[in-house]
């Protein structure tokens, strides 16, 4: 049962608790007075550069170059781990064995050794294929190992470490930044695929000492497998750079295209073998181009499904990829993410 409070005296608990009423009611506290401040407010603002900007192909070449030439130095250019540096220098000195087994057959002369050699090394419509297009160790190896390795990176890094708000917060338009990318991935795996295969073809005529009838015999094939490097550096440059869009890590980037190669190439072969239909290799980026590359070059092909169906594939492959990949660039903001 609550007890009532008699206030009628007018002093309540609380007064008589703290002693009010024992002089200190009359108690004043002191207030400062804010001193009178004065100053100046300056007008203040950012002067836009009114002077001639640099051309353009400066800026975009500073995009290449930092790329390229992080290879070879990472003084001022992208930093690549001495680990994939020793790799794709590996893959390149690997793509050129062919050259050193010609140059074996040629030290050889006309003997036995040099017959095989040549026979098993030399130019034909078979061997210029398998120099670009073969899969082991090529395509099941290299060309998806060195593609991950250096395509990557190319835009995931930029994402995880802010990078774009650099290139756009300066001249460079986000249609420079995706072509400069893609020119600087395709230009490093070109170097490996289509150079080596260039110093194969031009090894072969300079050992064994070949003359114009052997040029022109062999040119025709030369320029299908030619080609055929050409599109396979723009498809895998392709889809590389779309999965590094989409990621800010190089390692998921980099997993995630070699699990496509892979992986696609697995389950056509699988559904191949239970139901004896090759129509699912449409699907797979390497066979897709291995289709394309036996017509190129003038082989016989070993798939059952039209070479129509490969070349559209094809052509949705990159067709998608490309504009997975200039989607993600375009909503990159001029903030870190």
């Amino acid at each position: 049962m609550s007890k009532e409070v008699d206030i009628s005296d007018g002093v309540t608990r609380m007064e008589s608790a703290f002693g009010s009423g024992d002089g200190d009611q009359d108690a004043k506290a002191a207030v400062a007075q804010n001193a009178e401040i004065k100053g100046a407010i300056f007008e203040q603002s950012y002067r836009p550069w009114n002077g001639s900007l640099g051309p353009r192909w400066v800026r975009n070449y500073s995009i290449f170059r930092h790329h390229v030439y992080g290879l070879f130095s990472s003084k001022g250019h992208r930093s690549y781990p001495v680990m994939v540096r020793l790799t794709i220098l590996g893959i390149f000195l690997f793509s050129l064995s062919p050259v050193f087994m010609l140059f074996l057959a040629s030290m050889g002369g006309n003997g036995e050794l040099g017959e095989i050699l040549s026979r098993m090394w030399g130019i034909n419509r078979y061997n210029l294929w398998g120099q670009v297009l073969g899969f082991f160790p090529r395509n099941m190896c290299m060309w998806p190992l060195l593609t991950a390795l250096v395509v990557g990176g190319m835009i995931s890094d930029d994402r995880s470490n802010g990078t774009s708000a650099i290139y756009f917060s300066r001249p460079v338009t986000r249609i420079d930044y995706t072509a400069m990318k893609f020119v600087s991935s395709a230009v490093v795996l070109g170097f490996v695929i289509v150079f080596s295969y260039l110093l194969y073809y031009t090894s072969a005529i300079v050992f064994r000492g070949e003359g114009w009838a052997f040029l022109i015999d062999t040119f025709p094939m030369f320029l299908g497998g030619l080609l055929a490097g050409i599109l396979l550096v723009i498809t895998y440059t392709s889809i590389g750079l779309a999965l590094s869009s989409i990621s800010q890590s190089r390692f998921f980037a980099g997993v995630a295209f070699l699990a496509t190669i892979y992986g696609t190439k697995m389950v056509a072969f699988l559904i191949e073998s239970q139901f004896d239909s090759s129509i699912l290799y449409i699907f797979s980026p390497y066979d897709v181009l291995a289709h394309i590359g036996q017509w190129l070059i003038g082989i016989e092909s070993n798939y059952d499904h039209s070479l129509a169906f490969s070349a559209v594939s094809l052509l949705l492959m990159n067709g998608i990829s490309i504009a997975l990949l200039a989607s993600r660039v375009s909503s990159l903001e001029v903030t870190r993410e």
